[in-house]
């Protein structure tokens, strides 16, 4: 008997678009499949067998996030089909920070009305960052909830789970003095510190839609960017060189994140000037009259991942990174202190 409840759909939830956009969504979800999948999307669970081969003692690790209020900037442009791609990237790149890889995701989309369409072109943003960190999209639950937000809305968070052999799991406590601070390269504001933006600029489709020379696009083009994947360039610099630490670089910019991945005693010591600061950030910091220090407690500035290793590695690494399709480059070095980060 086919599942349709009348009832159901005058009270704001249409069991029958949930069943399309499955449809709809299967083609995208395809494209991610790796070996280890068991299971398609559908059932009640889904089901990974993790390819324990070469590692002695696997070790699970996990990470979830969402988007934030960059999804205003999707709903006021209509654009749907990136931002799973953001949240794909702040749970992959978190995970990758411990030296795992990324196995498999799952994601949860919270909708006023379910528009099957609509609903599909979020999951194909999923599942190109599930492409690019090479996990497996294995599930996850789309909920209509009328009353809880406008139907034109929608709140997207996922989750996803790796696999490191737990005698390679980066320790922290072995930096040092001397050690060298790569960054590699943002790809823009990434998803974190929109409340601000969303302050400092005019929040209509007409100011999103304004091109700015320095930006080389328009604003809302240059803020819906979608947060860069770093996985399978760190997997590649993990198998060349012994990386000692790595940072995340999400909300809280670089005050907050780069001594969480620092033992105590240790700081990292920035020149100002070799920072590679994009111009978005720029533009945020002049038109919202924002101090230089409240961006760099907001924002990456165009650092979306940090890399400690050796004094003796640094060139090496710089160079692997680069191969791997990243622009890297000599961020700074460690000292001791315990200020954490200390920019000059």
């Amino acid at each position: 008997m086919k599942s349709y409840s009348d009832s159901y759909k005058a009270a704001g939830v249409d069991v029958t678009a949930g069943y399309k956009s499955v449809e709809l969504m299967k083609e995208h979800v395809a494209r991610t499949f790796t070996n280890g999948v068991l299971s398609g999307i559908g059932g009640f669970g889904g089901l990974f067998e993790i390819d324990t081969t070469g590692i002695k003692n696997p070790v699970l690790v996990s990470g979830t996030d969402g988007v934030g209020t960059k999804l205003k900037i999707a709903m006021l442009l209509d654009k749907h089909d990136t931002i799973g791609i953001d949240c794909v990237a702040m749970c992959v790149n978190d995970i990758i920070c411990c030296g795992a890889k990324p196995q498999f995701f799952l994601d949860y989309i919270a909708i006023g009305k379910n528009y099957p369409e609509k609903v599909a072109t979020i999951v194909s943003g999923v599942a190109e960052g599930c492409v690019q960190s090479g996990c497996a999209l294995i599930g996850g639950e789309t909920a209509e909830h009328p009353g809880m937000m406008p139907e034109d809305e929608y709140d997207l968070a996922g989750f996803s789970v790796g696999v490191v052999d737990k005698e390679k799991i980066l320790d922290p406590d072995t930096q040092k003095a001397g050690d060298v601070m790569i960054a590699i390269k943002s790809s823009g504001v990434h998803s974190n510190g929109f409340s601000l933006v969303r302050k400092v600029f005019d929040m209509t489709k007409e100011s999103l839609d304004r091109y700015y020379d320095e930006l080389g696009g328009t604003l809302g083009e240059t803020l819906l960017t979608p947060t860069r994947i770093y996985v399978k360039p760190i997997l590649a610099l993990l198998e060349e060189v012994n990386v000692k630490s790595i940072s995340h670089i999400t909300g809280g910019g670089f005050y907050e994140n780069i001594p969480r991945s620092l033992p105590k005693g240790i700081s990292a010591k920035i020149r100002r000037s070799d920072i590679q600061v994009l111009p978005i950030f720029e533009l945020i910091a002049k038109e919202g009259n924002v101090p230089e220090r409240d961006m760099f407690n907001t924002y990456n500035m165009g650092v979306g991942m940090t890399v400690v290793v050796d004094k003796a590695d640094a060139e090496k690494a710089v160079e692997v990174l680069n191969a791997a399709g990243e622009q890297a480059y000599i961020l700074g070095e460690l000292v001791e202190s315990d200020e954490g980060v200390i920019i000059e």
